[in-house]
């Protein structure tokens, strides 16, 4: 593929990396995916498999490694690893040349600042899927409902390598906007992530379509994005209530859809409670909004998921 970004790193080859890696590399990039359990399998069956609207597609051959310092050096590295995997520097640094740049299409808050502490927040930049992906095994992955990626500089506004990306993922299939702001952008995520994912989980493991039909789940999913809205207005960001209405005329359409941290829930792996209510519910409380309804859900969850 031609352009500013012709290589790909992708480190974090779950339903995301998989998704994004798998679509960039049939578009045309080069991409390599760095895998764990997934490696011996994928490299028996010599592809990654990804399905969507439009029907199933392989890649073959497959570039799939067992660690970082076996790949290429890439123009970008998409971290697309659980919050909960740790620090990604030492994945990440064997995979930097000179111009690369760091895309994290991870949930929530704090994944932003630990990679600008280690490499510096001009290299870095961030992006929010607004899809329902989930891997179905190994190298396979379904998406749900494609919606849009969101993709914005890490503390400043966008630059030209921002739109290079954008032009990327436009040209894989990937319904793309660039964010002036990440935060805000993050905080308008989380009017999504924080209900419906926490819900799935504190309620013993049910779909987001329970949570709509069901009025007390409703109007509590309601409850935690009006919190929400009132949480970024303190940071100077407004989320206007249709797009609070948006998300209970998206969802439905999705079926018994299982969040990201519902299907690690019922796999006994670890749900990513910090980034996604933790963090976003004490930068609320530090800047002096009440979070009842938050507060409570972060309770629930830190006793369902030890």
């Amino acid at each position: 593929m031609e352009g500013a970004f012709p290589s790909v790193a992708v480190v974090g080859s779950g339903a995301v990396g998989l998704y994004y890696g798998g679509r960039m590399a049939l578009a045309g990039a080069r991409v390599q995916f760095l895998m764990r359990g997934d490696l011996a399998a994928v490299r028996a069956r010599g592809s990654v498999i990804v399905h969507d609207r439009s029907g199933t597609s392989v890649l073959r051959p497959v570039e799939a490694f067992g660690s970082a310092g076996e790949m290429a050096k890439a123009d970008v590295v998409l971290v697309a690893l659980k919050t909960t995997s740790g620090p990604a520097r030492e994945l990440v640094r064997p995979l930097l040349g000179g111009g690369s740049a760091i895309l994290t299409l991870q949930n929530g808050f704090g994944a932003d600042e630990a990679l600008a502490r280690d490499f510096g927040a001009e290299q870095v930049m961030g992006g929010l899927v607004f899809m329902a992906i989930n891997r179905l095994g190994p190298g396979e992955s379904r998406c749900f409902n494609q919606g849009m990626v969101t993709i914005g500089e890490y503390s400043r506004g966008p630059r030209p390598r921002t739109e290079d990306l954008a032009r990327l993922l436009r040209a894989a299939g990937f319904k793309t906007n660039v964010a002036a702001d990440l935060v805000e952008a993050r905080w308008s995520k989380l009017v999504w992530n924080i209900p419906f994912n926490g819900l799935s989980v504190a309620e013993g493991g049910i779909t987001t379509d329970r949570i709509c039909a069901e009025p007390r789940l409703a109007a509590e999913a309601r409850a935690l994005m009006a919190e929400v809205q009132r949480a970024a207005a303190a940071f100077g960001y407004r989320i206007e209530d249709a797009f609070v209405d948006k998300q209970f005329q998206v969802t439905p359409p999705m079926g018994a859809y299982q969040p990201s941290s519902l299907v690690d829930f019922l796999a006994g792996r670890e749900v990513e409670v910090e980034s996604i209510w933790g963090e976003p519910l004490r930068r609320a409380e530090a800047a002096g909004v009440p979070m009842p309804h938050l507060s409570a859900l972060y309770a629930r969850l830190r006793a369902a998921c030890p």
